[in-house]
């Protein structure tokens, strides 16, 4: 099994339809999925953080998370509950 996970969760992520961790059969399937969550999450998501999918050593897929140099404040939810990012999304 091969699984795609969310590194870190912003809130954006949280209110989302898609899953901290997901698994599939083969390799294949999780690196499209990855790749695909990716960019929906570039494209729909507030844009205050850019979403990269990475391979792991074990052949795994983590999708990482980070703050957009070109983007605007961060915006908190209502429990300050944080992404992991230094701009305490």
């Amino acid at each position: 099994m091969y699984t795609v996970t969310m590194l870190n969760e912003c809130s954006c992520f949280k209110k989302s339809d898609f899953d901290s961790e997901k698994e599939f059969q083969f390799q294949r399937e999780a690196y499209k999925y990855a790749n695909t969550v990716v960019e929906l999450m570039n494209e729909d998501f507030c844009s205050t953080h850019l979403f990269t999918a990475n391979i792991t050593t074990d052949d795994n897929f983590v999708i990482g998370v980070e703050l957009n140099p070109n983007a605007g404040t961060c915006a908190t939810d209502s429990n300050n509950s944080g992404c992991g990012t230094s701009c305490g999304c």
